[in-house]
């Protein structure tokens, strides 16, 4: 083989590792939620959706992007905070929930008050606590940055700035950030086994917990009350979307994907821990009229364990972790 020919094929395989790879669902994953038809991925709208998640001129005072709460390494989410902080380093209501397989997801936030992805980014943008902006500011601060209008042109084919087109390039970045590389998904796929304390943990995990964490999106996207009881903020959780107090102090069930990398835990950050997590659980529910049912049973509320299982347990949620996820080169920002 000459040096040339070498050297083509060679660059034909760099060009082909290098492919944008499009919006790809897992073979064992259910079917997406999200409407794929009347916003497909491309090399392009991802592209500007990136740029556009990483960029502070989202912000009123240009200081924060999405990327600030979510940050890649903690699975996009803001590691080392109980709740978000936002512009002016003003603290938040909640959590900051992570990005990560959302076009599965059926409804968006801690409480499910916004049903489309598209829609989604309107909260942190205008909320007092996050970035503190209209979405007419951000476009007018956009039209002005040379860059932009010929990067909407290449996603949607005119340099209008528009707001639906900058929600759908977010969207389209969103929704590439998928993750199925986890230890867990190559024993699903039979490339991989559990060691005998994952195994455990696992078993364990399958007969107490996939009633809320449902297979193999680890959340089945239900709102439930965990018996945690109002933290400081009085926060109500579903009952303030559906105005019934039959949701109240109910939440959406996270996905348990990457939990390793995303503490701390809950809708409000209280706990620190995975073993705080699970003593929850065990011991420390608490009785609410909306109590879930899957933690009562007769007298005795919660998920009882030893300290043999909550160890074995939190080996399988390591499992959970998908390094690839976290350090995805198209996902970081460029």
């Amino acid at each position: 083989m000459t040096s040339a020919v070498l050297f083509l094929l060679l660059s034909c395989s760099k060009e082909i590792l290098q492919r944008f790879p499009g919006f790809q669902a897992p073979a064992d994953f259910p079917a997406t939620a999200y409407h794929f038809d009347t916003n497909p991925v491309t090399q392009e709208g991802f592209e500007l959706g990136r740029k556009l998640f990483y960029d502070p001129h989202l912000s009123r005072n240009n200081s924060i992007s999405c990327g600030s709460c979510h940050i890649q390494s903690s699975a996009f989410t803001q590691h080392g905070h109980d709740l978000s902080h936002g512009v002016d380093d003003r603290l938040g209501k909640r959590n900051s929930p992570p990005i990560m397989n959302l076009a599965w997801m059926p409804l968006f936030l801690w409480d499910g008050g916004v049903f489309d992805l598209d829609l989604q980014p309107v909260v942190p943008i205008t909320s007092h606590e996050e970035m503190d902006e209209s979405v007419g500011n951000v476009i007018k601060k956009l039209q002005g940055i040379p860059a932009y209008p010929e990067l909407f042109r290449k996603a949607f084919g005119s340099e209008e700035i528009t707001t639906a087109n900058m929600m759908k390039a977010l969207s389209q970045f969103m929704v590439m950030c998928v993750s199925d590389q986890s230890k867990y998904d190559s024993v699903r796929r039979n490339q991989a086994t559990f060691t005998p304390e994952e195994q455990a943990g696992y078993s364990f995990f399958r007969q107490s917990c996939t009633g809320c964490h449902k297979e193999p999106l680890l959340t089945d996207f239900s709102f439930r009350n965990n018996g945690i009881r109002a933290g400081l903020n009085g926060d109500r959780g579903r009952s303030g979307i559906t105005l019934n107090p039959d949701d109240d102090f109910r939440f959406k069930v996270p996905s348990l994907r990457n939990v390793a990398y995303t503490a701390p835990y809950m809708h409000d950050g209280r706990f620190i821990t995975l073993d705080a997590v699970l003593d929850h659980y065990a011991a420390k529910v608490q009785e609410a009229p909306t109590l879930d049912p899957l933690l009562r049973s007769g007298t005795t509320l919660g998920i009882p364990m030893t300290d043999v299982q909550k160890t074995q347990v939190i080996a399988f949620l390591k499992t959970l972790s998908d390094p690839q996820f976290i350090k995805n080169p198209i996902l970081a920002e460029q």
